[in-house]
């Protein structure tokens, strides 16, 4: 900068008026040379086996602003590895001491498990008592650091970048609908990284959609499966869709029930809802929602307002649900929220949400209490003009889940977390209970179609009751069915999402569908024209044209529209579930296996294990430690 006695750091200067600066002269070159190898002293020439080469920061700069050679001749200084867990990997002696990751943890993730300890030659980052990083977005750190020092321990040396194949699409993991890059090399999965989108995930992303991508190829549903005595045997297609035909001709009319899994995309919940019409039934239901839920009003089961509207509420109430564990993006967004000022309370169990919180209570009275104005959040309430409630999933099959919706509209704008990626799909499309089987006059079901409802298959299908299972994964599902038909998982389908604010999102296939597996709208079409009804659609663009006519929202992909605003008035009279009442609790129980791909992860099932040990070591039993995962 001109008039200055020295070079100043662009990172740190503020632009002034009238500022004239230069970057390209002499003394600009040889100041940038000289910060290169202040940072390169004591760097381990690691490049040839460090999974970082080909995309490091360090490497890209070395090579704009280094010098040509180096003068340092004395030993390198080394630093022992550090422990983080299952998922980061750590080779400590290339860091450069940014205090990206350190401040990652502490303003972000808030959870403060990594610092810097010593000084000046001798300073380190690390946990100064070993631990793992007991942060459910732990992963994000591999993306910040700049250099090779934090990387992928379940990917350590197993690809290069420019080996991949980079495609972009949709996580299902949880409810969010976070925007990722999926990178593949021929047929396998090797990496899932985050995509920016200031709407929905930021630039963040779960361990559980980062890491998950080992359960792809494990336990998958490559061949169709039939039912020969006591076991399943493999098949051909026409022979496992004529048995499944079978099936289905021989129940009586009315008497067909199909269950949407967790993972469940538009375009198949459109197809079997309309193959069960032609069937002559009516009994559609999701296994993450109440049969008994209502899909006439959109703005009673989305996140009103949108995930990016939380940033304009000046109090928020989270009624039955632990967001750290249901969307750990959407918690450290309530988290930077907090440090603005806004307050937050639960109505619930206690539990650690990484950030300061006023529990309220744990039942409908202490929420009653609070839409008065009154109980220890009801002061914070009142001088509240933009509140918001988010209301868990575990809210909706309450037996007064009316009056806590009620209760919940009365404070302010009710947004609810869904803690799957099929369900605010499923009752946009109208994948709910018609008819007879509305009512409850339709009889116990004596063909089930399991679309990947594997917790469903655990317990609730009727015991005498026929199972057709479509699905990419041998889960529980698959295991009490009579015939099985290989499925798609998500990174290998063009599928439509809905997230739990209703947006709209679209996946991409990255790798190619193993064996004889098919997307699941197509093996229900099949299936319709084995049994007699087929379905007047035969190619995506014809199924996505029926799923429009359906649900016109969801033609604009990435869009949000936004509901009619919920009211109080109605809602606890229209709107009991068949459940439990009593305290609120979260819907998720293992953060790390919610689902058949996280369930069928070695890595995840590493996690679980590491948390459970975590937990038993002397100071990490507290109640308000995380006990969900």
């Amino acid at each position: 900068m001109e008039k200055a006695p020295k070079p100043v750091a662009s990172c740190a200067f503020p632009v002034m008026p009238n500022m004239n600066v230069k970057t390209t002269t002499p003394l600009v070159k040889k100041a940038r040379e000289g910060v290169m190898e202040f940072l390169l002293i004591n760097h381990p020439l690691d490049c040839p086996i460090c999974d970082q080469g080909g995309e490091c920061d360090l490497q890209d700069q070395a090579m704009s602003f280094g010098s040509d050679r180096s003068r340092f001749t004395e030993m390198k200084r080394s630093v022992e590895d550090k422990n983080l867990g299952p998922l980061v990997k750590t080779v400590m002696t290339r860091c450069i001491h940014c205090t990206r990751c350190v401040r990652f943890a502490n303003e972000v993730a808030g959870v403060p498990d990594l610092g810097v300890t010593g000084r000046g030659n001798a300073s380190e980052i690390g946990t100064y008592v070993e631990k793992l990083m007991g942060s459910e977005l732990s992963g994000n750190v591999i993306d910040l650091c700049p250099v090779g020092a934090l990387t992928s321990k379940p990917s350590a040396f197993t690809y290069r970048t420019w080996e991949l194949k980079m495609t972009e699409t949709i996580d299902v993991s949880d409810a969010l609908g976070s925007n990722i890059r999926v990178d593949s090399r021929g047929t396998e999965v090797l990496r899932i990284v985050p995509r920016l989108n200031e709407e929905v995930n930021e630039e963040w992303i779960s361990d559980k959609a980062r890491f998950q991508y080992d359960g792809l190829k494990r336990q998958r549903l490559t061949t169709p499966y039939v039912r020969g005595g006591a076991a399943l045997e493999p098949a051909q297609w026409g022979d496992a869709l004529a048995a499944a035909s079978q099936l289905l001709a021989a129940a009586r009319p009315g008497a067909v029930r199909a269950v949407a899994g967790k993972l469940a995309d538009c375009e198949t919940l459109v197809a079997a809802k309309d193959m069960l019409s032609r069937l002559g039934s009516g009994d559609t239901r999701a296994e993450a929602l109440p049969a008994d839920l209502s899909a006439d009003l959109r703005s009673s089961y989305v996140f009103n307002g949108g995930v990016a509207g939380l940033e304009s509420a000046d109090a928020v109430l989270l009624v039955g649900c632990n967001p750290r564990v249901e969307a750990p993006v959407l918690n450290a967004r309530i988290r930077r929220l907090t440090t603005n000022g806004t307050v937050v309370g639960v109505v619930g169990p206690e539990m650690d949400l990484t950030y300061d919180h006023v529990n309220a209570g744990a039942d409908v009275a202490a929420l009653e209490a609070a839409a008065a104005g009154k109980g220890p959040f009801g002061a914070a309430l009142k001088g509240a003009t933009r509140p918001v409630v988010v209301v868990g999933a575990s809210v909706l099959s309450r037996a007064d889940r009316g009056a806590v919706m009620a209760a919940a509209a009365r404070i302010g704008t009710v947004s609810v977390l869904h803690d799957s990626a099929s369900a605010a799909g499923a009752l946009d499309v109208g994948f709910v209970p018609s008819g007879p089987a509305a009512a409850g006059a339709a009889g116990a079901p004596e063909v089930v179609v399991l679309l990947g409802a594997d917790d469903y298959a655990d317990g609730d299908v009727p015991a005498g009751a026929k199972v057709i299972y479509i699905g990419s994964h041998g889960d529980r599902g698959a295991a009490r069915a009579d015939v099985i038909l290989p499925g798609a998982a998500y990174t290998e389908k063009n599928a439509t999402w809905v997230n739990t604010e209703g947006r709209a999102q679209r996946s991409k296939p990255a790798v190619a569908l193993p064996g004889e597996a098919r997307a699941d709208w197509e093996v229900v079409r099949a299936l319709s024209e084995m049994a007699g009804a087929a379905l007047p659609y035969g190619t995506l663009d014809e199924v996505r044209q029926r799923m429009f006519d359906v649900a016109p929202h969801l033609v604009r992909a990435g869009w949000r529209e936004e509901p009619l605003p919920l009211l109080a008035e109605g809602l606890a009279a229209g709107g009991r579930g068949s459940g439990a009442a009593g305290a609120f609790a979260s819907s998720v129980g293992n953060f790390y296996q919610t689902d058949h791909i996280s369930r069928a992860s070695k890595t995840m099932a590493r996690c679980g294990t590491a948390r459970q040990e975590m937990r038993m070591q002397p100071g990490h039993g507290a109640p308000g430690m995380n006990t969900d995962a």
